[in-house]
């Protein structure tokens, strides 16, 4: 094995990995209750599933970047895993709960518009040269964003007004990558 891929196998990297694999999965048990395999659960046992599902993910985003930070272990792979196993849990439980017609379809427009745009203008940020590192907006928008995913799944009180916060984070973040971009 090369020195890079023992540096690429880390903690961080691992943890990134299995919060990728915990994104279909808690997608699953939100969409496919139907499911031959699940003859005889009661449906609230789908949600509670998905719930633990979605913590677990939602515990390991903490720690892989805890531990990364902590022990020195940010690597490229990194890099890239942990946005994207983000975008993951988010894509599965914005389009699960839309599934299970809880969540405003025009919400999570905003949301996934806002997403790929910055996606994209962190690609050409790159290309030019520029730093592109997450803002304390972007990463509290992340944080909301997924205790609005929580509350909806778990059809607690405040749900609704939970996620148009997290829309009002996620578009007012967005704002602030754009200022950033045009300034330098």
């Amino acid at each position: 094995m090369s020195n890079s891929a023992d540096k690429n196998l880390n903690l961080p990297n691992i943890l990134a990995s299995f919060r990728i694999l915990l994104a279909p999965l808690m997608l699953w048990f939100m969409i496919d209750q139907s499911n031959p395999i699940f003859d005889g659960w009661h449906t609230s046992w789908f949600d509670y599933f998905a719930g633990l599902i979605f913590v677990i993910a939602s515990v390991t985003d903490f720690f892989d970047g805890f531990v990364a930070r902590q022990w020195d272990q940010m690597t490229k792979l990194g890099a890239i895993l942990d946005p994207l196993a983000d975008k993951m849990l988010g894509l599965a439980g914005f389009l699960g709960l839309l599934a299970m017609d809880r969540i405003s379809a025009f919400a999570v427009f905003l949301i996934l518009s806002r997403e790929l745009f910055i996606t994209g203008l962190r690609v050409v940020a790159v290309s030019e040269g520029k730093d592109v590192a997450s803002t304390m907006a972007g990463k509290v928008k992340t944080v909301v964003q997924m205790i609005a995913i929580g509350f909806l799944l778990m059809n607690w009180p405040f749900a609704t007004e939970i996620l148009w916060f997290a829309v009002a984070l996620t578009l007012y973040s967005g704002y602030e990558y754009v200022r950033d971009y045009l300034r330098d």
